[in-house]
């Protein structure tokens, strides 16, 4: 009964995609060759996009599924897109996370199911594994999403300081603010530098420098760009000089990569307290106590 099962999920699958594939339109040469003239003069094209997010006939399947899925019920599409653009996937939709959250749900699932019959569990044990191998195939993907938003804002955070002396250098080198940016976002190449050219590219399509570096922060929010972002849209709008709040913003990022460090290193005692309890101290014992011990146990035996 559970090999008919598992045959006619995958069976039921194969037709739902099938038809999800039949059902989307097919585009002209001339479409697409549009298509792709418009997406390499705007948008998000303008930063890098990273490997891995360009489409294929592969790629379709979940964003077909997604879609489907989307249709019938919300799935927090909002909040999947924050931390899209957060991970830099801009050429990822939301209905593609949501696709590959199903497909890992079916895949648990099933993974559960053929592990179930080849260590004989019970059927009770069968059915009561099924939900959560199919609630940690659906958290799965996410949790790869946000991993990556993380470590990318992460970076981003790392980066600021550097981008931060080079303005300064160039501010009082006697370049505007916008051709200090210019130089610095040609120079970075890691994500503060795409999120830079991004930003770069919606000022030229006619948005204002304020409001280009809001939408930078509305895509990775970090403490330290926050207090970038707020620091130049301020004394813009007070008439302040931009290199000197600059340099007081660059004497601030190094104390608090500085306390940073300090509080890094504070923990790292900690942090290395329990591998020399479970692995150095056992094998300390067994070198100095061991021919102790054998010495015992021969006068005992004697």
């Amino acid at each position: 009964m559970v090999v008919l099962a598992i045959a006619a999920l995958a069976l039921l699958a194969t037709g739902v995609v099938l038809v999800l594939r039949g059902s989307a339109p097919a585009s002209s040469p001339g479409t697409s060759e549009t298509i792709s003239q418009i997406e390499t003069s705007y948008g998000f094209a303008a930063a890098p996009i990273p490997p891995g997010t360009h489409h294929s006939p592969l790629s379709s399947i979940p964003e077909h599924l997604g879609a489907l899925v989307q249709r019938v019920g919300g799935t927090g599409e909002r909040g999947i897109r924050r931390q899209l653009l957060a991970a830099g996937m801009y050429g990822v939709e939301p209905a593609t996370i949501v696709g590959y959250r199903l497909l890992a749900l079916v895949g648990a699932a099933l993974l559960w199911i053929w592990l179930s019959l080849a260590r004989g569990f019970s059927p009770v044990l069968l059915v009561l594994g099924l939900p959560v191998f199919g609630a940690v195939g659906w958290m799965l993907p996410v949790m790869y999403l946000r991993r990556r938003a993380r470590e990318r804002t992460e970076q981003i955070e790392r980066e600021l300081p550097e981008l931060i002396d080079l303005l300064v250098v160039t501010l009082e080198a006697g370049l505007s603010f916008l051709a200090s940016l210019n130089m610095a976002a040609a120079r970075l190449r890691g994500p503060l530098g795409e999120e830079l050219r991004l930003a770069l590219q919606e000022q030229r399509l006619g948005l204002t420098a304020n409001n280009a570096l809001q939408g930078m922060l509305r895509r990775s929010e970090t403490p330290a760009l926050r207090t970038f972002v707020r620091s130049v849209i301020q004394g813009e709008s007070l008439g302040v000089s931009t290199g000197q709040i600059m340099r007081n913003l660059a004497l601030e990022m190094r104390k608090t990569r500085r306390a940073k460090a300090e509080v890094r290193a504070q923990k790292a005692p900690l942090k290395m307290l329990f591998p020399l309890i479970l692995l150095i101290f056992p094998a300390m014992f067994i070198v100095l106590l061991g021919p102790a011990f054998y010495q015992i146990e021969k006068i005992f035996n004697q």
